[in-house]
């Protein structure tokens, strides 16, 4: 299982580089962890396009879709042109029927859901999900392959004793950062660099990575501060970062 940091930006993009988007492999299988602004072109480092088998979306706010209308417009570009494509889905919940509804498009791209209450399998890997603490409808993703290894991805929420124990024991927490820890966030459904020591704590993963990481500041504070509670390797995420 190999997982490469495609974006990592909280709210929008630093120049030339993309918000929320993790590439994972296992075999020639290819999954997109959300298509945030700047994360299809930024994917194109990594593989093609049409290498894509899926995309799973965590929830519908412009950081973490919005460039979901220009993969769909790359794939009606591709078969206007006669490329031979496999077939891809986009997975999403359903919690927003409006939003949901614009995921599949033009019989290039096919729209599934899932839920938390059943396991979804996408091609090697096992998906499990957790609604998160966040203004809108979002999930948490446990992501397991046939070896028994797992990853969590919280994608946006701020902590909740729930969210520690999804996560519990995982060989990577991939965790939202979005601030200091002194910073009011948790107001808005983020967690602090403390808020995710905290989470590190309780769930005991076997790696930590920082991510949806605040446009100010020294990132180098924010490992600083979830040290102070988690005493496993942390790491900052960072364009082109690759966990295997």
């Amino acid at each position: 299982m190999k997982l490469t940091v495609v974006g990592y930006w909280h709210g929008y993009p630093e120049k030339g580089e993309a918000t929320s988007g993790y590439l994972l492999e296992e075999n020639e299988y290819k999954v997109l962890l959300d298509c945030g602004s700047g994360v299809l072109s930024a994917v194109q480092s990594y593989c093609s396009l049409l290498d894509l088998d899926a995309v799973v979306l965590s929830h519908y706010h412009h950081d973490h879709q919005a460039d979901i209308g220009a993969y769909q417009y790359a794939r009606i570009i591709q078969k206007g042109i006669g490329t031979k494509m496999k077939d891809a889905t986009i997975y999403g919940h359903r919690d927003d029927e409006q939003a949901f509804a614009k995921l599949g498009y033009k019989e290039v791209v096919q729209a599934i859901s899932y839920n938390d209450q059943s396991p979804l399998e996408i091609g090697p890997f096992t998906f499990t999900f957790l609604k998160t603490n966040h203004p809108v409808p979002c999930y948490a993703m446990k992501i397991q392959n046939k070896a028994g290894k797992v990853f969590v991805y919280t994608a946006d929420s701020s902590y909740f004793a729930e969210l520690a124990a999804f996560s519990k024991d995982a060989d990577l927490l991939i965790a939202e950062c979005s601030g200091y820890k002194r910073d009011s966030i948790s107001q808005f459904g983020h967690m602090t660099s403390e808020d995710v020591g905290r989470l590190a704590e309780q769930s005991n993963p076997k790696k930590l990575l920082l991510s949806h990481l605040p446009h100010v500041g020294n990132h180098e504070q924010l490992v600083k501060e979830a040290a102070e509670h988690y005493s496993g390797p942390i790491t900052l995420a960072a364009s082109g970062l690759i966990i295997e």
